[in-house]
């Protein structure tokens, strides 16, 4: 069965599209036919997987300009991952979800009900904020994850979205699950970051570390991949990798 997930908090900088596209990959190399969908208007994933400029975007999709098959790319450097792309700078995304969206919220509930027809796992890459593009993402999802940063600005940003998310859930009936949130840039070195661990796991929430690690940062300049991004026979830290692995099997399971 077809799962979609959705990474999420309003707060920018914590590292979702880094987080979408890692575990995308991981989805992948585990063998399960994936889509990364780039629903962020800046088109960062877009840019990340793909080098040459595709001839149609999410956004044409969503209006009907052209069909799914006629967007959808496959990543070159990654058996079983595809990608819906959002061009960022001339693209419409950014228009279409300010202008159009709000008045057909459930249209990427609709495109994610046709992708589960071919895909294993759908994830949906989202821009910060809780606009009509990103609620309309999120009703979509069968299950949310909040990456943050260890940082009491993240950890507020957290209660909100909390607070945020179930008026949401009621405004549209929705069951989407929320109960996983990801600490990224984590540093067992720094004191900050242990305290912002210990509040958080507080909560009812499942908490999972992913470390500083500058590999994610040069994979991405490099359009692949993290966990096959080599430098001088140096790849992500096992640490780092440990971690994708379990928070992989744990979504997906």
């Amino acid at each position: 069965m077809s799962k979609t997930i959705s990474f999420h908090l309003q707060k920018g900088g914590v590292g979702k599209t880094t987080i979408s596209g890692t575990i995308s990959c991981q989805s992948a190399m585990q063998g399960a036919k994936t889509i990364l969908v780039d629903l962020d208007p800046q088109g960062n994933a877009s840019s990340w997987f793909l080098i040459d400029k595709t001839k149609y975007e999410v956004s044409d999709v969503l209006q009907g300009r052209c069909f799914i098959h006629e967007a959808v790319v496959p990543v070159r450097s990654m058996k079983n991952l595809y990608i819906l792309p959002s061009f960022g700078i001339g693209g419409d995304l950014k228009k279409y979800g300010e202008q159009v969206i709000k008045s057909e919220p459930y249209v990427i509930f609709d495109l994610v009900k046709q992708l589960s027809k071919e895909y294993d796992h759908i994830v949906l890459d989202l821009s910060p904020g809780l606009g009509n593009l990103e609620t309309s993402a999120l009703i979509a999802s069968d299950e949310i994850i909040t990456p943050m940063t260890p940082e009491i600005f993240s950890l507020d940003g957290l209660e909100i979205f909390i607070h945020e998310l179930e008026g949401i859930k009621k405004r549209f009936n929705s069951s989407v699950v929320h109960n996983k949130v990801i600490i990224n840039s984590f540093d067992e070195r720094i004191e900050q970051h242990k305290e912002i661990l210990r509040v958080a796991l507080k909560g009812e929430y499942s908490i999972y570390k992913i470390a500083v690690d500058p590999v994610f940062r040069k994979s991405q300049e490099s359009h692949t991949a993290p966990q096959l991004f080599k430098m001088r026979g140096k790849g992500l830290k096992k640490q780092t990798l440990r971690s994708i692995t379990e928070i992989s099997q744990n979504i997906w399971s």
